[in-house]
């Protein structure tokens, strides 16, 4: 008996390339910046777990504030008010050189595990092969492109 299933041949699964990640920049706000904190050492500490490069953690120094004033009154008594306020707080966490199968695996990870009232953004830079009509030439800090017309060359 072996440990993959009748129908799967692990040839089927070992041919598809694995995309590469540069940087995965993780943006996550909350109300509560003590909420962010503990977020953040858990999802560092997942991909120490991992054996993901945590690049560079870091939030603003001040809260995103969005005030909105209302009149207490419905229709009459302009100068009696009421301010609310919401502040935003944010963090910024990064991550390189990924796999795409390690990311897969991390982000579900730690997005199942989101605390409630944390909204989390994704961003990721892959790593893309040249496309056949740009060329290096022996100079590394040329480029060279290959029109219909012509070559273009490009510093």
């Amino acid at each position: 008996m072996s440990g993959t299933p009748q129908g799967l041949s692990l040839e089927k699964c070992s041919n598809k390339k694995d995309t590469l990640y540069k940087s995965v920049e993780i943006e996550i706000r909350s109300g509560e910046p003590a909420v962010l904190l503990s977020y953040e050492w858990f999802t560092s500490y997942a991909a120490k777990q991992l054996g993901i490069t945590l690049g560079k953690c870091w939030a603003p120094p001040k809260a995103h504030h969005n005030r909105l004033t209302l009149l207490k009154s419905i229709h009459i008594y302009k100068k009696h008010r009421v301010q609310y306020e919401i502040r935003t707080y944010f963090r910024h966490m990064t991550y390189e050189r990924l796999t795409e199968s390690t990311l897969k695996t991390f982000l579900e990870y730690i997005q199942r595990n989101v605390p409630e009232g944390v909204a989390i953004k994704i961003t990721k830079k892959s790593v893309l092969d040249l496309p056949p009509t740009v060329q290096l030439t022996g100079d590394k800090n040329w480029i060279q492109c290959k029109r219909k017309n012509g070559l273009h060359i490009i510093q």
